[in-house]
């Protein structure tokens, strides 16, 4: 139900939805249902035909670092829902026949245009081996992921189940990436994040924890970047 507050001299505020606790429904799901109905990220991907509000968090993230570049070779690694590939298509020029875009999720993904979309498991060599057909020798300039494991509601396990993540984002990236290439993935923090950090700067030049405002105050996410990869010693 729509509940429209009162107008004002400055003019009428926007409309708040408010979601009445149905039958069976946990008071936790009518919460995070009425947030995603009221999050100006999820209006505004809405509006511009993203897929998620994640779109932002990207967007952000490459306005202040300028990361994305025209004809740039990339990976997505956990793409669904497709939202970052939507945005980074159009930074490297797809539609005009420029750069690449690879999305990698275990679950199907709507196509996106000029993007191609594998279905399977990242860590697999089966996934390694269909790779090599589309990556010219073999290297990217970009690998990117936005993945996240399933919340168990307790944060110091949920926090290790993304680093976990996070960590075997990096593996895969040492193997793909070209020398001065890019790493950009989710954490949360909790305190392991720093043992990442430290690895991460073995074999990259610059490297940094980002928080784009598209993040939610409350939460823990954050995304480490890391630039400027050294290549195999």
């Amino acid at each position: 139900m729509a509940k429209k507050k009162s107008s004002s001299a400055k003019g009428s505020r926007e409309l708040h939805v408010r979601v009445k606790t149905a039958k069976g429904r946990r008071i936790s799901s009518k919460l995070w249902l009425e947030r995603q109905l009221n999050d100006p990220y999820v209006l505004k991907a809405k509006k511009e035909g993203y897929r998620s509000r994640a779109t932002f968090k990207l967007s952000e993230i490459n306005e202040k670092y300028n990361l994305l570049k025209k004809d740039m070779h990339i990976i997505d690694l956990g793409c669904a829902p497709g939202g970052w590939l939507q945005y980074a298509s159009a930074k490297i020029g797809i539609d005009k026949g420029k750069g690449m875009l690879i999305g990698i999720d275990l679950q199907e993904v709507e196509p996106v245009s000029g993007c191609t979309i594998i279905q399977g498991d990242f860590l697999e060599q089966e996934m390694m081996d269909k790779l090599k057909q589309h990556i010219p020798n073999g290297r990217v300039d970009m690998v990117m992921s936005d993945m996240a494991a399933s919340s168990t509601g307790h944060k110091q396990t949920d926090h290790l189940k993304i680093v976990g993540l996070c960590e075997a984002a990096l593996w895969f990236a040492r193997q793909v990436l070209n020398p001065e290439g890019i790493f950009l993935a989710k954490v949360l923090q909790g305190g392991t994040e720093r043992e990442i950090l430290n690895d991460l700067r073995k074999d990259f030049k610059v490297v940094r924890h980002v928080k784009p405002n598209a993040s939610r105050k409350d939460s823990s996410e954050m995304f480490v970047l890391a630039t400027g990869f050294r290549g195999e010693n």
